[in-house]
């Protein structure tokens, strides 16, 4: 389901209270939320402006001006959002109303089961306006087949490369709940991370979401995974509510997603374009990324979305990159050579690789390539130098 975001302009005390127990089990990002319209439109109008909710739900029932008018400047918004006019009762005369005023839904109590259903079909609506639409930014996501394999160097790499490329910010999301290596290796500042924005839903808009992140490098804004043991365990809804808003603020993101699949990671593919999968060569590591590949096919994954990197090769292989295909039952993306000196030189001196040399050029193809830049036409994209 398309993550909604709401603002809610309630004043009557029993629709407020019955509401609010409405959304409690709802994955509702609340944005804003007033008692009344203020006297000050052109203010309220720049806030749904700011802090775009996809639906107002407004107490009708003690407006000052037209019900007609109050929807219409609602709507005039580059937001745009719907309105669901809220009553206490089921007056013919008020849904005519509501209805004729451009409401998109007339509610009353009880609310929980028809809020439900008319926050649902409002999911179906933006998500079929987003696909047809103007193109939202693009996601892609590493993960590991095993520990040691090498997404989250890849991630941060590739994430530094892409501005250049794309011409657009950039966002470097760690979802490694567990190691969550990205602002170490990036050396971020920020104190906050991504479970503060998840714990922050209702705060979420771009000023609340400044705050979080670290930019110090150009055009690369970083969200870092949380390091108290408290704060790992993220909801899933709730963490796809912030990868979504997140996807509304960049060209580009970039997340890490750690070691292997589980269930919380395969939620969250729904909202990822391509999903780089990075082993080696070694036995194990190649068992396991074929037991993912399989995982990810049976779980409806598209294979076409899925980008798969040997990370690490030697220069003699007892294998050939064909005969890998083969195992694997999925072509190869990419390929990287070990240079494993060079990495930890980088990370004792607490930066990341440098550009110009061969490793670093060879992340610099490897991201030209995902973003579409390179011209290199052969079968297989190797980076041996």
């Amino acid at each position: 389901m398309y993550p909604i975001a709401a603002g809610i302009v309630v004043q009557t005390r029993e629709l407020s209270e019955e509401l609010h127990r409405s959304l409690e089990d709802l994955s509702i990002r609340l944005l804003l939320e007033l008692s009344e319209i203020p006297t000050d439109w052109p203010g309220f109008l720049d806030r749904i402006d700011r802090v775009r909710p996809d639906v107002i739900m407004l107490d009708v029932m003690h407006l000052r001006e037209p019900l007609e008018d109050v929807v219409r400047r609602i709507r005039s918004t580059a937001a745009h959002p719907a309105v669901f006019a809220l009553h206490t009762t089921a007056e013919p005369a008020a849904i005519l109303e509501a209805l004729r005023a451009g409401a998109s839904e007339y509610l009353y109590p009880p609310l929980k089961d028809a809020l439900k259903a008319a926050l649902e079909r409002l999911s179906q609506a933006r998500e079929g306006s987003r696909e047809g639409g103007k193109p939202t930014g693009k996601t892609l996501g590493f993960v590991s087949a095993k520990g040691g394999c090498g997404a989250t160097t890849l991630a941060c790499h590739i994430a530094t490369q892409l501005p250049r490329l794309v011409q657009s910010k950039v966002l470097l999301a760690d979802l490694d709940m567990q190691a969550g290596l990205v602002g170490f290796l990036a050396k971020t500042k920020s104190p906050y991370s991504i479970a503060d924005a998840v714990n922050n839903l209702q705060r979420l808009d771009q000023s609340f979401w400044h705050g979080l992140i670290s930019n110090g490098i150009p055009d690369l804004e970083i969200l870092t995974a949380p390091v108290a043991p408290g704060a790992k365990q993220v909801l899933v809804p709730q963490l796809k509510q912030v990868l979504a808003f997140a996807r509304g603020q960049y060209g580009w993101s970039v997340l890490d997603l750690g070691r292997n699949l589980n269930g919380a990671t395969l939620s969250i593919l729904d909202l990822v374009d391509e999903t780089y999968l990075v082993t080696t060569h070694e036995v194990p590591a190649l068992h396991q990324a074929k037991q993912m590949i399989r995982f990810l096919l049976d779980s409806g994954y598209p294979q076409a979305n899925i980008r798969l990197i040997l990370n690490r090769l030697p220069k003699r292989l007892d294998v050939t990159l064909d005969e890998m295909e083969q195992m694997l039952g999925l072509p190869i993306f990419a390929t990287l050579a070990n240079d494993y000196h060079a990495l930890q030189e980088a990370y004792v001196e607490g930066r990341l690789v440098d550009g110009n040399s061969h490793l670093g050029k060879s992340f610099g193809r490897l991201a030209a390539k995902i973003a579409g830049t390179t011209e290199d036409k052969k079968k297989k994209f190797t980076l041996f130098g």
